[in-house]
């Protein structure tokens, strides 16, 4: 028989969180938002997010800059979890 106070330590181990992890999909409402997505879309089906920032990054071509991208951040904060959702130009690339 296994020992059950190993046990529930193995489960509470399992169970620490990691750290930041992307994911490649979202539910928003009852909306599924998922990478490739435009900013449009994401505000059709989510409204306004609690907070936005918005940067310039520069785009390199070895060691040169050969132009620039807008990058810009949501948040989005429920009452079970907060997503902030990564945007390059128009395009979503990440959900954290």
């Amino acid at each position: 028989m296994k020992n059950p106070v190993i046990l529930a330590l193995v489960a509470l181990v399992g169970a620490v969180p990691t750290g930041a992890v992307a994911d490649d999909s979202w539910n928003c409402g009852s909306k599924i938002i998922e990478i490739g997505m435009t900013r449009t879309d994401v505000l059709q089906y989510c409204g306004a997010p609690s907070a936005k920032t918005e940067e310039v990054i520069p785009v390199r071509s070895g060691n040169q800059v050969a132009g620039k991208t807008m990058r810009y951040r949501w948040t989005y904060k429920s009452y079970s979890a907060t997503r902030v959702l990564v945007f390059d130009e128009d395009k979503l690339v990440s959900i954290q």
